[in-house]
């Protein structure tokens, strides 16, 4: 199954705090379309929060729920306790393209592996309870030419599929440069056939 072309994503970074046992818990999430830009928002926490006992991470670099792209650490905590809850949480929220960050400041009470189990899935879960989205698209471009004629046919065509017009020349045709999500593509594409009876050229631009 190919993955999807659109999906939610963090709309900005949003951040909650939770107290456990007298331990604070922060968690910061924001977007990550790469394992690159996971990096780069994990350390501009570790900058926020360099006195933190413990900054620990996931993300998931993707679609909702894919593995493909994926990373976390327990950045001191005992092993198991913190990044696996933590993407657990991600890989199951709805989210693509995320990125978690929980802050720990010791309150001076041990909570035990399941009570860190718990405390960090739990910051992790609250915050995506409360998180603005976006959705991301993934588009494509393509080029169609087309006869004078049938220029109103495929105009008429581009509000139902989300097309974006980039540029239109017109000379001995009509031809267009345009933008579109990629899911909708094979639809237009027969669309455009159809309302011209086959005579419009469409290139998909690589």
């Amino acid at each position: 199954m190919p993955p999807p072309t659109r999906y939610p994503v963090p709309a900005r970074t949003h951040r909650i705090e939770q107290e456990v046992r007298r331990s604070r818990f922060i968690a910061t999430i924001g977007r990550a379309a790469t394992p690159a830009d996971a990096a780069s928002f994990v350390g501009l926490i570790n900058a926020e929060f360099p006195d933190a006992t413990h900054n620990c991470w996931a993300f998931v670099a993707g679609p909702p729920g894919s593995t493909d792209r994926i990373g976390m650490s327990d950045a001191g905590e005992p092993h198991g306790t913190a990044g696996r809850p933590m993407l657990n949480a991600l890989l199951h929220g709805g989210v693509g393209d995320v990125v978690a960050v929980v802050t720990r400041y010791f309150g001076g009470t041990k909570l035990g592996t399941g009570g860190l189990v718990r405390a960090y899935a739990g910051a992790v879960q609250q915050a995506l309870e409360t998180l603005p989205l976006v959705e991301r698209v993934q588009m494509t471009s393509v080029t169609i030419a087309v006869d004078y004629p049938r220029v109103s046919a495929v105009q008429l065509l581009f509000a139902a599929f989300e097309v974006e017009v980039v540029s239109q020349e017109f000379e001995a045709d009509a031809r267009y440069s345009l933008r579109l999500p990629a899911g909708r593509l094979d639809g237009f594409r027969a669309a455009v056939l159809d309302a011209t009876r086959g005579q419009a050229r469409i290139t998909e631009v690589a």
